[in-house]
């Protein structure tokens, strides 16, 4: 493979990477704001929306407004995957236990796959999906302490998360010369608009709007800004797997903030899953050289 090649795909493994780490914060900041939930998802995605746009003003300069006003039909179902993927999370959140929706997302790298193969043949290395494998082996492990008895509904709306932003990961490969930046960012406002009516954003204190306006921009702005970008250059299945280092980061960020030392089954769990993670992008890293 030429080095030229080899660029690219190096390139959106390390843009992905840094979004899972970005999103990995999230058990952080809804730790430290006190604010409720819908009131927290309201400001999330506004700021969220005012980091991305900016981006794309910064970017684009001229042509801003044709990039809002030409979206592809790609692009826009991109934008609804992501949205109601939010809405059944946050809805999967307060219907089952956290462990049940975690362990359903990390089925992302196989469900990625499959529609990706169904959709135009594309196929993953064997090592991608071994990696996939081990990963999902990992967070059942995180979380094997917990023993979960999850709602049948709130599985369900976790499975409904998982395929639609596996979908989107699908569509935003497949359609990798279309920025999806515009897309996302009305997502992410979208989802500011859908919990206005639940919400109560005026009755937050000065500490809590400063973490809201944090929140917004570096773990859900930002971490959507980097996937965009960085899920065009590599297989939706693999975006899908290094997505899945969120979770063994964010009990860290908990633990360096908090002081509160995991359970050995969610560190044991955190290293499959990193292992995983190295696997792949030592492979691929070989492949390229």
């Amino acid at each position: 493979m030429r080095a030229a090649d080899a660029t690219s795909p190096r390139a959106g493994a390390i843009l992905v990477t840094a979004a899972a780490a970005a999103f990995s914060t999230a058990g952080l900041f809804t730790r430290l704001i006190a604010a409720d939930v819908w009131t927290v998802l309201f400001w999330r995605g506004l700021f969220g929306a005012a980091l991305i746009a900016a981006y794309i003003v910064w970017t684009q300069r001229d042509g801003v407004l044709r990039a809002f006003t030409m979206l592809s039909g790609a692009a826009i179902a991109a934008a609804a995957c992501s949205t109601i993927g939010t809405i059944c999370f946050v809805n999967a959140l307060r219907m089952t236990t956290v462990a049940d929706v975690t362990v359903i997302f990390s089925t992302s790298p196989f469900i990625a796959a499959c529609i990706a193969w169904i959709w135009y043949r594309e196929r993953q290395t064997r090592t991608t999906l071994a990696a996939s494998a081990l990963a999902l082996a990992g967070v059942v492990v995180m979380f094997s302490a917990s023993r979960p008895r999850g709602n049948l509904i709130g599985c369900a709306l976790a499975l409904a998360m998982t395929g639609l932003i596996s979908l989107m990961m699908v569509i935003i490969r497949r359609h990798h010369r279309v920025s999806m930046l515009p897309a996302v960012c009305l997502s992410a406002l979208a989802c500011a608009v859908l919990v206005a009516p639940w919400s109560h954003p005026f009755d937050v204190t000065p500490r809590d709007f400063l973490l809201l306006a944090a929140f917004g921009t570096t773990q859900f702005g930002l971490g959507l800004l980097l996937l965009a970008v960085g899920g065009r250059l590599i297989s939706a299945t693999r975006a899908s797997l290094l997505g899945t280092l969120e979770l063994p980061l964010a009990p860290i960020w908990v633990w360096l903030v908090f002081a509160e030392l995991p359970p050995y089954e969610t560190i044991a769990g955190g290293v499959i899953v990193l292992a995983a993670i190295l696997l792949d992008l030592g492979a691929h890293r070989n492949a390229a050289a």
